[in-house]
């Protein structure tokens, strides 16, 4: 099956997030983490979480990238396993199933936005809240470009002694 996994192309994410999530992580969109927030009080790298990053399911930091991944049905159910104890003992879920219940839901959501993508697809979320308070929340694509970005502005040349 696709999965999501987290991918980190530099050290950025470390110091965008208050807690960054480690490569290679299965990752969700993880916006239930955001329900409880005041749009008006968001700042700093809880903003940054809440504006562009996916949920690790290793460390439950944030990262900015995901690549679509493969996994098998053993290492689906440890992530159902983790994410289900995960909100049952960090986020309140007021019982066993109700967590797992979410836990399944967040992970079939990471796994359609995976499903039919080309293996290292990469992608990017992008949240905000519209004008009556609801969390809106896109993923796009992450396209490299397909030419040069940069114009050379010196050269190397050979020095003369013509003194």
């Amino acid at each position: 099956m696709r999965v999501l996994r987290t991918i980190r192309f530099d050290a950025s994410d470390a110091h965008v997030f208050g807690n960054a999530a480690g490569p290679d992580e299965w990752a969700v969109s993880g916006t239930f983490a955001f329900h409880h927030l005041d749009p008006g009080t968001l700042s700093g790298k809880e903003k940054q979480a809440f504006s562009n990053g996916f949920l690790g399911l290793e460390s439950f930091g944030r990262a900015t990238f995901v690549s679509v991944g493969e996994a098998d049905d053993n290492a689906h159910q440890e992530q159902l396993d983790r994410l289900a104890e995960h909100l049952l003992a960090d986020w309140g879920a007021p019982s066993a199933k109700a967590a797992r219940g979410a836990a399944l839901h967040e992970l079939d959501f990471a796994r359609e936005l995976a499903e039919g993508q080309p293996l290292n697809t990469l992608l990017a979320v992008s949240r905000h809240f519209d004008d009556v308070g609801q969390i809106r929340e896109a993923v796009r694509i992450v396209t490299p470009p397909t030419e040069k970005q940069h114009a050379r502005i010196w050269d190397v040349v050979a020095e003369t002694n013509d003194a």
